[in-house]
């Protein structure tokens, strides 16, 4: 806890049995509600996240990691959380820096905080390849220009979020795909909420996952389709549900393919 804010880590997780314990225990004393949700997984991270005490809910089915992003933060709203901060169980980033983040968005100045592997030139330090550096600069300067906001990078997986925004955005209408992360932060940027930064370390290693060529291409067009929605329904030359108040958020509906067990 936080400024008197329960603060939950959320993890979505896909066949992370061999990282998911390193992750789990360099969890900080702040963190008051831990949440894995396994998006059928095909070895035992289930089961692991149930024996570190991790509260546990699994898709009957691979979704994608969107829709476990999408499970994630209802649950943790459901359980009653101020501050979400989502943490790949992966061990790509370091847990360490929940407290830092989570202390950004119960300060009341950030809305949502992203950790950047750009900011303090970690990226290729830790071992991220050079294409996809590349690829990250790229679109980065191009999302800078169209959103009307300027980071270092977009294409993180570490944040957190306030409960505010979270209960705000409409996250069911975003991809089940990669994608809805930038997509969130294109939500986040059309409904006027305050994005912070801050420099985080990161690992490649074999066990971290990470998309290949093929997915990065496809991520790659997500980004610019959309940075072009963000575009056009700014200027009123569509209406999407994406970028409007009355798309469906996470608090609305729930989906039936996920089940909770400890």
């Amino acid at each position: 806890m936080i400024n008197g804010k329960r603060i939950a880590v959320v993890m979505p997780a896909y066949n992370a049995a061999k990282t998911l314990e390193m992750t789990v225990r360099e969890l900080p004393d702040v963190v008051d509600i831990k949440i894995l949700v396994d998006d059928s997984s095909k070895d035992q991270t289930a089961a692991l996240s149930r024996s570190l005490g991790v509260q546990t809910f699994i898709h009957d089915a691979n979704y994608g990691y969107g829709r476990n992003q999408q499970t994630c933060y209802r649950e943790a709203l459901a359980a009653g959380a101020d501050i979400v901060v989502m943490v790949h169980p992966d061990y790509q980033y370091t847990p360490s820096l929940v407290p830092a983040m989570a202390g950004m968005v119960a300060s009341g100045v950030y809305d949502m905080v992203l950790a950047s592997r750009i900011l303090g030139a970690g990226a290729l330090k830790g071992g991220m390849p050079l294409y996809k550096y590349v690829a990250n600069r790229l679109l980065t300067a191009f999302q800078n220009l169209f959103l009307g906001i300027k980071l270092s990078e977009y294409h993180t997986g570490f944040r957190a979020f306030s409960k505010e925004l979270l209960q705000t955005l409409p996250l069911l209408e975003n991809s089940d795909d990669f994608v809805f992360d930038n997509q969130m932060i294109a939500q986040a940027a059309m409904f006027g909420f305050k994005i912070g930064e801050i420099s985080c370390p990161t690992k490649y290693f074999k066990e971290a996952s990470s998309i290949n060529f093929k997915r990065s291409v496809q991520y790659g067009l997500g980004v610019m389709a959309t940075t072009v929605g963000f575009v056009a329904h700014k200027l009123g030359i569509v209406r999407m549900p994406r970028f409007g108040a009355t798309g469906r958020k996470v608090t609305q509906q729930y989906y039936s393919e996920t089940k909770q067990g400890m």
